[in-house]
């Protein structure tokens, strides 16, 4: 596997935190964007790709249900638990991917196969 792939795989997980800085939906705009130009170039750039989507759309749905239920408070607690799993795993992933492994997060549906 060349370095290359290895570092688009790893933009693929660290695009994620584009969404942390601010940017609307850029949890999934950044890892979509990478995937979508790079996919057909590497098939560990594709697994990569879509193991990121599948987990910040995940997330990103989790959120949102968590951000209903902070009418009764404990939609708090759940949005810092995101908050916190989402950075833990993408970091985890991305130092995996510049290794050359494979990551799978926890919790990930998977909507993109």
């Amino acid at each position: 596997m060349k370095n290359e792939e290895k570092t688009f795989g790893m933009f693929c997980h660290l695009l994620a935190f584009a969404g942390i800085i601010g940017i609307p939906f850029g949890n999934i705009i950044g890892p979509l964007v990478m995937w979508l130009i790079k996919k057909n170039e590497s098939g560990f750039v594709d697994q990569c790709g879509k193991e990121s989507l599948n987990f910040q759309i995940s997330l990103t749905i989790y959120a949102i249900v968590c951000g209903l239920l902070t009418i009764i408070l404990i939609g708090f607690a759940g949005l810092l638990a995101i908050l916190i799993l989402d950075i833990v795993c993408v970091i985890k992933a991305s130092i995996k991917a510049n290794a050359g492994e494979s990551y799978t997060y926890p919790l990930s549906i998977r909507f993109i196969k």
